[in-house]
């Protein structure tokens, strides 16, 4: 199963430090993909699935969207490390990253 990449795992919290370019770069890429509320809609559509993953064919119903866009929101998720994609023969299956978003809010949680 391949692996997305954790975004902001290593980012300190935005509100208590200052952050590198890097680290500044990868939590704004995750905050892009994040600014579409389709993109959110589908990451709490996988979050609320029965198994915590959900297939393609499932996704684009509820949205309202064709197959092939709904694919590019969930590749967005995916590039940004908030999902992680299996193929199963024809179809992709995705699945929230935990870690991902436990990283997101860290670094945008004061420092107490």
């Amino acid at each position: 199963m391949p692996t997305s990449p954790t975004p902001v795992a290593c980012c300190s919290p935005v509100l208590s430090a200052a952050l590198d370019e890097r680290e500044a770069q990868s939590l704004a890429e995750v905050f892009k993909a994040l600014a579409d509320p389709t993109r959110v809609r589908l990451l709490s559509l996988i979050a609320a699935a029965p198994d915590g993953e959900a297939c393609i064919c499932d996704l684009t119903a509820p949205v309202g969207l064709s197959q092939p866009t709904v694919s590019h929101h969930m590749r967005r998720l995916a590039d940004a490390g908030l999902v992680e994609r299996e193929q199963r023969g024809r179809w992709a299956y995705y699945r929230v990253l935990p870690d991902a978003l436990g990283a997101v809010a860290r670094a945008i949680t004061p420092a107490g």
